[in-house]
């Protein structure tokens, strides 16, 4: 079902290139946060297409809160677990970007697009055992994957982060990883907590984290999202 909505709205591109509305399109969107949405929404898992429009793949709300915390704070230190628009936009907006991709293929789609102050590294799963330790996603299609390896390589860069986002694989594991390493004062991104499982997650999150829900419109998605931003209490 997704793999034919997507070639729906890339025809729909191509129909609205050839006769000239797709111009007009990107001029409302350079200037109205609706235009920009509706355009997104013919930019679904196309990157090249979705970067000029320097949105993150969270809620709007939840990306301005962002982008207020980082001119607040634009040394900020960023690890993401999951890379794509959101790693070029934030590169634009912290000192440095440290994101982690499980697929290979998507990572070298990404990494060309970055300025010098971001990088994408690849830790792929490796097939689960059963060992005491792994990290296991609940995603469909990655039953039998071991995680673990890519939830820690959040500890292989020293210090704290001002910002973690969490939005790729095993990612309530990631969260829990997360909170060691945030920052005083910093921000967690979760993204998609529709899912209860990742609503579970942060409820019960080993230390006391105060939570601003978002939920609106998303670019590139025709229905409204929810986006977490997590902090420490205390």
């Amino acid at each position: 079902m997704k793999s034919v909505y997507v070639g729906a709205v890339r025809a729909v591109r191509k129909v609205l290139a050839a006769v000239g509305l797709l111009g007009l399109l990107d001029r409302w969107a350079a200037r109205s946060r609706t235009g920009l949405w509706l355009r997104s929404l013919l930019s679904i898992y196309d990157l090249e297409d979705l970067l000029p429009y320097d949105v993150p793949w969270w809620t709007f709300r939840a990306s301005d809160q962002v982008a207020a915390f980082l001119r607040e704070n634009p040394d900020a230190r960023v690890f993401e677990w999951g890379s794509g628009a959101s790693t070029a936009w934030l590169s634009r907006r912290a000192k440095t970007v440290t994101s982690v991709e499980h697929d290979p293929a998507w990572a070298s789609l990404v990494s060309p697009a970055l300025p010098p102050n971001a990088s994408v590294s690849v830790v792929p799963p490796a097939r689960a055992t059963g060992a005491l330790g792994e990290e296991l996603s609940e995603k469909d299609g990655f039953a039998g994957l071991d995680f673990a390896a890519y939830v820690a390589a959040l500890d292989e860069t020293d210090g704290l982060f001002d910002l973690i986002v969490v939005d790729g694989r095993a990612r309530n594991a990631c969260f829990r990883r997360a909170l060691g390493k945030l920052a005083p004062g910093g921000v967690l991104v979760f993204d998609n907590v529709d899912r209860a499982r990742y609503r579970d997650a942060i409820a019960a999150a080993p230390v006391p984290v105060e939570v601003t829900w978002t939920r609106g419109l998303t670019p590139a998605l025709p229905y409204p999202t929810r986006t977490a931003l997590v902090r420490l209490r205390g």
